[in-house]
């Protein structure tokens, strides 16, 4: 894909949101943290109704691990795999307390250490609570780059951030990160995507297709 391709298709993303935002709330490194843990196979919606009770409850580690598993359980119970986030989010404290003074560790490598936290986890942290370019590879954003030829079908996750990462520039991975998410979170969609009034559709042979067996169907009937 040619370089003016992706800059064609990052605009034209960037127009249609261009106020793209991380829709987590949090109010700090800390609470984005335990909301990214939560929003594994989770909607963000649904995060943000838990959290809105929890981060009342719990504004530190300490706070974390003063209760028992089980009560933290049924805190975050409305969110799916609870019992497994909740084992993590206590085993985060503990080790947070243990070597970070309490404090989410600044770097890449420390905070994939942490339970309950992979690389995307890691990777929205560090843009979103630190500032430091970097692009998440979510459903939404694998979808959108596999659809649009920004990465190869059968790419893995770490192979579609690579690509991102080579063919967007690095001031932009951050935005670019939050306007692919809200691109397939809204406009983009895994089932019923909105081909039809999609300004990159000639850029999409996934659409195309959809679209032809659509008029197709209908020239049946």
């Amino acid at each position: 894909m040619t370089g003016k391709r992706v800059r064609h298709i990052l605009d034209t993303i960037a127009g249609m949101y261009p106020d793209a935002h991380c829709e987590l709330h949090h109010s700090n490194p800390f609470e984005l943290t335990i909301a990214v843990l939560l929003s594994a196979q989770c909607t963000d919606e649904t995060v943000n109704k838990v959290t809105a009770d929890l981060f009342r409850k719990y504004n530190k580690p300490e706070d974390y691990i003063a209760v028992s598993l089980e009560e933290l359980e049924q805190d975050i119970r409305r969110i799916g795999l609870f019992r497994n986030k909740a084992k993590n989010i206590q085993s985060l404290c503990r080790l947070l307390l243990e070597k970070y003074d309490g404090e989410i560790p600044r770097k890449h490598e420390q905070l994939v250490e942490l339970p309950g936290v992979g690389r995307k986890t890691a990777n929205v942290v560090m843009s979103n609570a630190f500032d430091v370019p970097a692009i998440a590879v979510d459903t939404h954003v694998e979808r959108v780059s596999k659809r649009l030829g920004l990465a190869d079908p059968d790419d893995t996750v770490l192979q579609v951030e690579q690509k991102l990462m080579k063919k967007v520039p690095r001031e932009e991975w951050t935005q670019t990160h939050h306007r692919l998410i809200f691109f397939g979170r809204y406009h983009c969609k895994a089932q019923n995507p909105g081909c039809g009034v999609c300004p990159l559709l000639d850029k999409c042979g996934e659409g195309k297709l959809r679209l032809k067996t659509v008029v197709k169907r209908k020239s049946i009937k």
